[in-house]
């Protein structure tokens, strides 16, 4: 069954090599890109079948060399490492070949907002908003502040893959640290709720303009010509979903409606996956939960220089790491959990 699982990926792969040499394909955009996706997508189960297939042949050579030549340590230790890595290769070939969350090419909208722990919890959500943006730059994404202020943080990150990548951060982050205004030095504990919403076009979300409600006012807080002098900031209502979206950091009136109207696409979109597939999806609700301090998904320690992901029970000790946005271990690992949970429930 292996045998034939491996045969399909060498010859698919082998199918989009040629269609990415093939003119006609180079000439059609639309073709071509998604050739390209579908060859980064198989990429790494077709490098595993072309090893499988090498081992498969030294293992087969050193069986037909000992039923020959009879017993030869070196043979007899070339067929043990073959087959044991033929087990291994089994397991990791099923996991890259587990079906993708449709989702994960997509840009991400993420929203951060403080939870428990008053003033500390503010200062956290910024510590958080720093960490995420300088991960998403580390990968070569490019993130772009939507509206930031009031201690909260909405902001997307844009790049091939920015879903798969971030959509480990959706939850309550919480830190064990001193605060800055903490005059006797007592440790405490806040959180800050981390929400992350797959960004969607138009045709992938039909909004009724009938079902929204569109207030316009004036920008509060600092700002430069323009603001606070004119009805530029924009509140949208979606009547049926009660979902209300603010935007006022632009200067223009139609800027901070287009980027409202993402954000609430986006919102929708999320609601609706988790409507459709409550087992599967990480809703909004899910990943943000009510901020307390009981629930977490990552605690930050800063007494001990330790950050704990309770997912996966990995525990590293780089806090300063972490915080300039070195993240691509806990990626890694939840990466690969998803994958196994997907394999088991596709079995």
């Amino acid at each position: 069954m292996l045998d034939q699982l491996v045969e399909q990926v060498l010859t698919r792969f082998g199918e989009l090599e040629n269609e990415l040499a093939d003119p006609v394909v180079i000439g059609d955009r639309e073709r071509f890109a998604a050739a390209s996706r579908a060859y980064r997508e198989l990429e790494p189960a077709a490098r595993l079948a072309a090893e499988h297939r090498r081992v498969a042949d030294d293992a087969a050579g050193a069986r037909e060399l000992l039923a020959e030549a009879g017993e030869d340590p070196e043979l007899r230790e070339l067929l043990r490492t073959s087959s044991a890595r033929l087990e291994e290769l089994e397991e990791e070939i099923r996991l890259a070949m587990v079906e993708r969350d449709p989702n994960d090419d997509k840009n991400v909208i993420i929203e951060i907002r403080p939870g428990a722990g008053g003033e500390e919890a503010g200062l956290w959500a910024g510590d958080l908003y720093r960490m995420l943006t300088r991960y998403a730059e580390r990968r070569g994404f490019k993130p772009e502040p939507l509206e930031i202020g009031d201690g909260t943080y909405t902001f997307a990150v844009k790049g091939d893959g920015a879903y798969s990548v971030f959509k480990f951060e959706g939850g309550t982050h919480r830190v064990q640290r001193v605060p800055v205004t903490e005059s006797q030095g007592r440790i405490h504990t806040s959180t800050a709720t981390v929400a992350v919403l797959p960004e969607v076009d138009d045709v992938e979300v039909e909004i009724d303009p009938g079902d929204l409600q569109i207030d316009v006012y004036r920008s509060s807080g600092p700002g430069g010509q323009s603001v606070n002098t004119t009805d530029s900031a924009v509140r949208i209502t979606h009547r049926p979903s009660g979902i209300v979206v603010s935007m006022q950091d632009e200067k223009s009136q139609l800027q901070n409606r287009e980027k409202a109207m993402r954000v609430l696409r986006a919102r929708l979109y999320e609601r609706a996956l988790a409507e459709q597939q409550a087992e599967l999806s990480a809703s909004r609700s899910a990943q943000v939960g009510s901020g307390d301090r009981a629930e977490k998904i990552r605690t930050y320690n800063y007494g001990e220089g330790r950050i704990t992901d309770h997912r996966v029970n990995l525990k590293l000790h780089n806090l300063d790491g972490i915080l300039m946005g070195e993240l691509d271990e806990f990626t890694h690992a939840l990466q690969d959990d998803e994958k196994r949970r997907r394999l088991a429930a596709a079995a």
